[in-house]
């Protein structure tokens, strides 16, 4: 690539529009010229394949209507039924306006990007540039393949691609400059623009099930006789079928899976439903639930989860427990000797994604926050969201004489000393300890109740007079007590990164104060964690805890990554924010759980692509950053699934094929036991998937 693009190309943005522009109107009235002829000879050609079966009487009759079709296809008379006069000029307008984006991206490359492009140069020009900076083998026919490879594709390949009246260009999109040092040779995604924060990191060979708009794939033109591409589906692993004498790429009907006989086996749990404790502490159907229970067992489902409300154990007065609905189910989970998880759950049900029963805080608590509403978390708006308390009143005695964490110790140790003996007969085996909002460690920025709509990126929930208290201490230590502020530009729940002063590209969040805001934020985050599972660690000694990490994978691959700074992830392209939340889980020897490691959204990836999300990057970072400091990994699946396509996703995230190290995920808890799981062909893929976590054959591994 040349270093100075005004020497070597002699024009200017300006005069590559103009010159694209001014192409327009004469490509325009070739295409419509072209499109005529097109008709024309199609229509012919239905002549040629239908006239040896027709008699020539038939064929007699069959002339005035082939002509009378193509003279109203093909302008007769001034009028087109086919493509009318107003569609004709929608499209010149949209391709004039596309090719006026493309002169400036053009213009753009070779006056900023060192891009050796020539004066006329089109998309194609740009893919080669790309491929041959990545280090790929660009043809001048346009064959691509890397660089390592001795050959390129074989020829017999692409003839069988052709066919007699079309021809099929299969071109591989080149992946980004690659710039990590120590990837695997697997396909890297666009997490590696933060290649200045990620060094060594592993990522693995994407698996064949991953349809994700991340995940690498080849694309098809199919061009047809005049040349002009009419069509671009994507090649993923398929089979070619003929159809109206072109040919196409379908998905096929079997996808390749891989053989999990014999690997390590990752124990699978299933999160009974929200509501399976009633308000009044009782199980809400205890006959139903054991009939449930007996399934799963029968299938070896290692255990159950289940979430220990503090709004129903604790809910009419300060250190007064009901555990009684917990024993009656714990009895029943021993007597069908499965295990446990338990769920410390400090936040309110209701309100959220998924949500189907209301379970607010304590009466007490509530309260209390009747009379002193800065115990919630609030917003710049001051609007309070009573989901959680805020993290800064961890040391305010505010409740009742206690502070956050006492109450939070108390709850904890009255649940060990409750259920000592399923602690002493290895019936609990894990602990998740809730740190904020369904239970993860964030802050509560995109609330629903409030009007947050994915994509947006949230606010900042700084504005109670004890986390304002916390920020003017830091701002005068700093010296510089005017910071002592939220950011005022950072727009509102549903902003996009571009529309705000604060996270845009070179926006105030990589500024002097920006940084000493974000750094602040992200640090109250980790202090409340640090200061829970302390006590945690405490209170459940010699059983396993875990803290819980949302996928916040939205606006990912933007600078800023806006939707994770509001949640507390101070996790720009330049800085990563996750390093430090596992270096505190694993001073307490406390495993991460995420829940994001399925990846698999293709029903969202229009979603994706508008939110420059990234799901694929986030979970390999965040996973990169919990094995660096070898702290255990549990996952659960953050969407519903039910396929075996999904099934297989999370297959390979929990036990990558690639990983030199042959690192897994410790174990796997599927969201949740619902009547749709039971239904007999979900149960069937369920208790196959079941089968592969544990390592063991299945009879049908291509079926």
């Amino acid at each position: 690539m040349a270093t100075s693009m005004q020497k070597l190309v002699g024009v200017s943005q300006e005069d590559d529009e103009e010159e694209m522009e001014m192409d327009v109107k004469e490509e325009d009235d070739e295409d419509e010229e072209n499109g005529e002829k097109q008709i024309a000879a199609q229509m012919m050609i239905g002549v040629d394949e239908v006239m040896p079966s027709t008699s020539s009487s038939d064929q007699f009759q069959y002339q005035p209507q082939l002509q009378e079709q193509v003279s109203n296809q093909s302008g007769g008379g001034g009028a087109r039924r086919s493509r009318p006069l107003e569609e004709k000029e929608r499209t010149k307008l949209r391709e004039r306006h596309r090719r006026a984006i493309t002169a400036r991206i053009l213009a753009g490359l070779r006056r900023h990007g060192n891009y050796n492009l020539r004066v006329r140069a089109d998309i194609n020009d740009v893919i080669a540039a790309l491929a041959r900076e990545a280090g790929w083998v660009v043809l001048p026919d346009g064959t691509t393949f890397p660089s390592r490879s001795q050959s390129s594709p074989a020829a017999g390949t692409s003839a069988g691609m052709t066919s007699s009246s079309s021809q099929m260009v299969s071109q591989q999109i080149p992946p980004p400059p690659a710039t990590l040092q120590g990837v695997s040779s697997g396909y890297r995604t666009t997490v590696e623009y933060n290649a200045c924060r990620m060094k060594g990191v592993f990522m693995p060979t994407p698996s064949p099930y991953d349809l994700s708009s991340t995940a690498p794939a080849q694309s098809l033109g199919v061009v047809a006789d005049g040349g002009e591409q009419t069509e671009r589906l994507p090649l993923i692993a398929g089979s070619t079928q003929v159809i109206n004498d072109k040919q196409i790429i379908g998905l096929p009907t079997k996808l390749p899976e891989r053989d999990f006989a014999g690997t390590s086996y990752v124990p699978v749990y299933v999160m009974l439903p929200l509501g399976v404790i009633n308000m009044k502490c009782e199980l809400a159907d205890p006959d139903g639930l054991l009939k449930q229970l007996r399934v799963l067992k029968s299938i070896n489902v290692d255990g159950v989860m289940v979430d220990c409300w503090w709004g129903i154990v604790e809910a009419h007065a300060p250190q007064e427990y009901n555990w009684n609905g917990y024993q009656r189910l714990f009895q029943m989970v021993r007597e069908l000797k499965l295990k446990l998880q338990v769920v410390m759950s400090f936040h309110e049900c209701g309100g959220n994604v998924g949500d189907d029963v209301c379970i607010p805080l304590p009466h007490w608590v509530a309260e209390i926050g009747r009379s002193n509403p800065e115990i919630f978390f609030t917003d710049r708006e001051g609007r309070r969201n009573p989901e959680c308390l805020s993290w800064e009143i961890d040391k305010e005695r505010v409740l009742r004489g206690r502070t956050a964490v006492e109450v939070y110790f108390d709850y904890m140790r009255s649940f060990r000393v409750e259920f000592d003996e399923f602690f002493e007969d290895g019936i609990i085996s894990m602990v998740e300890v809730g740190l904020g909002p369904c239970g993860e460690l964030r802050y509560p920025s995109c609330p629903v109740k409030h009007g947050w709509r994915y994509p947006g990126i949230g606010e900042f929930q700084c504005y109670d007079q004890y986390m304002l208290k916390s920020l003017r201490k830091a701002a005068e230590m700093r010296g510089h007590s005017f910071w002592a502020r939220g950011p005022d530009n950072a727009g509102s729940y549903n902003s996009q990164p571009h529309e705000t002063g604060f996270f845009c590209d070179g926006g105030d969040y990589d500024g002097y104060y920006g940084r000493f805001f974000l750094n602040w934020y992200s640090q109250v985050l980790l202090n409340h964690g640090d200061r829970v599972l302390s006590l945690a660690k405490l209170a459940f000694d010699g059983t396993c805890i875990t803290a819980k990490l949302p996928g916040i994978h939205w606006w990912y691959k933007a600078a800023s990554h806006a939707a994770e700074l509001t949640a507390g992830y101070y996790n720009p392209c330049n800085r990563d924010g996750y390093t430090a939340i596992a270096t505190m889980l694993q001073k307490h020897g406390a495993a991460l759980s995420f829940s994001c490691a399925e990846h698999h959204i293709l029903e969202q990836q229009d979603h994706l692509r508008e939110a420059l999300a990234d799901p694929r990057g986030l979970v390999w970072q965040v996973l990169n950053a919990a094995w660096d400091v070898s702290i255990p990994i549990a996952s659960e699946n953050a969407f519903l699934c039910h396929d075996r396509v999904g099934y297989n996703t999370i297959l390979d995230n929990v036990k990558p094929v690639n990983d030199p190290d042959g690192r897994h995920f410790s174990s796997f808890t599927y969201h949740r036991l619902s009547p749709l799981l039971m239904e007999r062909q979900n149960f069937m893929e369920f208790e196959r998937f079941v089968k592969r976590m544990h390592g063991e054959a299945v009879l049908d591994p291509q079926v």
